[in-house]
Order: C-alpha cells, then sequence, then structure tokens
C-alpha cells in the first residue's frame, strides 16, 4: 500500500521544503521506494535534491494541466529509492489556467494514480498558500504532515489550515488525516522555543511527533549543495532529527524502521 502524504503549511519558512526533502530521503535511506512531488513553483525541493537542470515541459506542470503522464515526468535522483516530480515557475500560472476546468480540485490524484503504486511513499511539498495546488495535494494525499516552527506568531493562521482540511475532508477527501504535526527550528537556547513547545502540544495532543527538528548550519547550508542533509552530513543533528522523524513515521505506519 501506498501512503501519500502533504506537508502543508501557508505560512512560509516554517520549514516545510526543508522536511519534504529530508524526510522523503530519510524513508528512501529505509530502502522504502518514496517519490517526492514538488508542487511549489519556487521549486526549491527540486533543486534541493540535485535537479536543477530541468528542461521545461517536463514537470509537474504539464502533469496538472494534463499535457503530460506523471510516469514521463519522475526523475531518479543520486539516493537509491529515492524520485521526484520536479517543479518550474511555470506552476505559477496554474491557477488561472484551471479556473473553468471541472474537478480542477482533482488533478493531483489523477496524476499520480497511474505512478504511486511504484512507491510505498509518496511525500507532497505544497506551496506556502492555501491555493488550488494545496486544495490538489490535499485532496490527493492520506494524511497532511503540518511543520510549525518553534517561533513567535506559531500557531497564527493554522485555524484556517486546519479549517480547509475540514472543509477538503467534507467535500473531496473524506479518509484524510493528520499524520502530525512537525516542531521546526527549535532552539534549547531560548525560552521562547520551549513556551512554543508546550502551547503546541496543549493544542495538539499526541498528534504533535516526540522528533523535534533543531535549529543546524548544516541543515541550512545542504540545499545550496542540492543535496539532503543525509548525504551533506549524515552525523549533523540535522540529520539525526530527520532520521527520527523518518522512524516514527515508519514506526506509526507499521512499517520496518531504520
Amino acid at each position: 500500500m501506498t501512503k501519500i502524504i502533504a506537508i502543508a503549511n501557508q505560512k512560509g519558512g516554517v520549514g516545510k521544503t526543508t522536511t519534504a526533502v529530508n524526510l522523503a530521503a530519510c524513508l528512501a535511506a529505509a530502502e522504502h521506494k518514496t517519490l517526492l512531488v514538488d508542487t511549489d513553483p519556487q521549486a526549491n525541493a527540486t533543486s534541493g535534491t540535485g535537479i536543477d537542470n530541468v528542461n521545461e515541459g517536463d514537470t509537474v506542470y504539464e502533469c496538472i494541466i494534463g499535457s503530460r503522464p506523471a510516469s514521463d515526468i519522475v526523475v531518479d535522483t543520486q539516493m537509491p529509492y529515492f524520485s521526484i516530480i520536479p517543479s518550474h515557475i511555470n506552476l505559477v500560472g496554474v491557477e488561472v489556467e484551471l479556473v473553468d476546468v471541472e474537478n480542477r480540485e482533482l488533478r493531483m490524484k489523477e496524476l499520480l494514480a497511474p505512478v504511486k503504486n511504484r512507491f510505498e511513499y509518496v511525500i507532497i511539498d505544497c506551496p506556502p498558500s492555501l491555493g488550488l495546488l494545496t486544495l490538489n495535494a490535499l485532496t490527493a494525499a492520506d494524511s497532511v504532515l503540518i511543520p510549525v516552527q518553534c517561533e513567535y506568531y506559531a500557531l497564527e493562521g493554522l485555524s484556517k489550515l486546519l479549517n480547509t482540511i475540514n472543509i477538503v475532508k467534507k467535500n473531496f477527501n473524506p479518509a484524510l488525516d493528520i499524520e502530525g504535526v512537525l516542531l521546526t527550528m527549535y532552539d534549547s537556547h531560548l525560552r521562547l522555543s520551549k513556551q512554543i513547545v508546550s502551547e503546541v502540544q496543549k493544542y495538539f495532543g499526541d498528534k504533535v511527533f516526540k522528533t523535534i527538528i533543531a535549529r543546524n548550519v548544516r541543515l541550512s547550508e545542504a540545499p545550496s549543495f542540492g543535496q539532503p542533509i543525509i548525504l551533506y552530513d549524515a552525523v549533523s543533528t540535522g540529520a539525526q532529527n530527520y532520521m527520527k522523524l523518518a522512524n516514527e513515521i515508519l514506526t506509526n505506519n507499521h512499517k520496518a524502521v531504520l
């Protein structure tokens, strides 16, 4: 069975793409075939996996508008068991292009249907908005992982995301579940970080992952080298954090852990 996890939060800078790339890489390191789908027009997940020479016409944009099948677009990364459907800046126009298209919120589900069974996990990196692309991802997903940064205003806007998740459940995807809430950018020296952890745990209870992603210089550097942290510096705090997160998800989904 394939598990599709959307990584979503309409706030930017909360560690969405970092989580998408590194969780996918750590699942692949555990020899679980994993597909990363980059649905952010900024294409940071694409470049962060070392895919920087994507041809226009070979991206998720063409899949969503229906001009190419996903099987043509899936690209292998530098890691075994790890593939990606890359993104492109062209994706910014997709909402306008699909405005009159019937069932436009089902495009992601439809494009993944022919390829998803090749993978155990599909991780969808959503853009920092609650627009059509995020709606498509939530409609296609089995669950949603919500990164929350350990900073001031961390919970601001989360009610909008939860409301969107409920609307998707009601209208398009009744089986959508919350995979978990992931605390990111944790700084053990700051009292504020500890307060945010306590606040989020109070708000979400057992839906909060035990793993917390600490602020880590190596984790910040890795994307500029086009590598997931597990390749860039496997002994760094960031790599250890994301390995723990992958193990937690594998355990929760009754799969063999690292």
